[in-house]
């Protein structure tokens, strides 16, 4: 019943806010803190947050492949985690306004028997609970600054036969999915897109510049797929020096100086671009930022 609740309000907000531009979000793998020995758990729920992320059709979603490019081309590691230091650069390259990081703090079952063994199916029949824990982190790439930090967590009560998960390959989703395990996972996953749907609003919309015509246009992205439409008009505006807290050398992210404004003329690129006529501005450049106009 709680999981009908909360998916039931998830449809609601998403039904709310169906013609706003959509936010490009990218996910890195949880680092694994369970200690619960599965196999890729830290991936594994890490792509089970992404699907759901995409099937809501509220986001733009950074594909694994492409994280994965631009991690090996910046020597960040083999292992795909990012940190709050490493989010804002890599969130930039992938032109991701938010970018979630977080752990798997939990993710296991307890037993209590209630019936002898089963040899058939390699386990005996027990009343179980399953329970997953997720610490997350959602990072402003623009900023750095981290806009939440919280605990979500799911749990699934079931009685039957008790599966072995040591054998389970945490990135081949369907050897889990229907567990009592992914149920409790899906559960805190519910839980991870409700906190970033309650905070996207506090981090601003941004496209950028693809390319310049020498007709008075140019190549925006992103296109309808980002819910960008005919008509729809931007600031353009050129980034700074990157700022570094000389304390800490985080970055504290960079002054913007507006440089035009632009009015959408036509989709392009199916959906993942926009042609736009140039209003006003001069010396306008690919990799110049789109933002809402005021």
């Amino acid at each position: 019943m709680k999981r009908i609740v909360v998916l039931l309000a998830l449809a609601l907000l998403f039904s709310q806010s169906d013609a706003q531009l959509k936010k490009r979000i990218a996910v890195g793998v949880f680092e694994d803190r369970s200690g619960s020995g599965y196999n890729h758990l830290g991936s594994g729920v890490a792509d089970m947050l992404t699907t759901a992320l995409f099937k809501t059709g509220k986001f733009l979603v950074v594909e694994r492949g492409e994280l994965d490019r631009i991690l090996s081309e910046q020597k960040l590691g083999e292992s795909g985690l990012v940190t709050p230091e490493s989010a804002p650069k890599v969130g930039k390259l992938l032109g991701a306004e938010l970018f979630v990081i977080g752990s798997v703090t939990e993710c296991g079952t307890k037993e209590n028997n209630i019936g002898g063994n089963i040899p058939l199916f390699g386990g005996s029949v027990t009343k179980k609970t399953a329970r997953t824990v997720v610490d997350v982190r959602l990072v402003n790439t623009t900023t750095g600054e981290i806009v939440a930090a919280e605990k979500k967590e799911g749990s699934e009560s079931t009685t039957g036969v008790a599966v072995r998960y040591e054998r389970i390959d945490f990135n081949n989703t369907s050897s889990w999915n229907d567990t009592d395990i992914g149920k409790a996972t899906r559960e805190a996953i519910e839980g991870v897109i409700e906190l970033i749907s309650d905070n996207l609003a506090k981090i601003p919309w941004s496209g950028k510049i693809l390319k310049v015509n020498s007709d008075g246009t140019l190549l925006m992205k992103p296109g309808s797929e980002g819910n960008v439409k005919i008509g729809d008009e931007f600031d353009i505006f050129r980034q700074g020096e990157d700022i570094k807290d000389p304390d800490t050398g985080q970055s504290l992210g960079a002054e913007e100086t507006k440089i035009g404004h632009v009015k959408v003329t036509d989709d392009a690129l199916k959906g993942k671009a926009a042609k736009a006529k140039i209003v006003e501005g001069k010396d306008i450049q690919a990799n110049d930022i789109i933002r809402e106009a005021k």
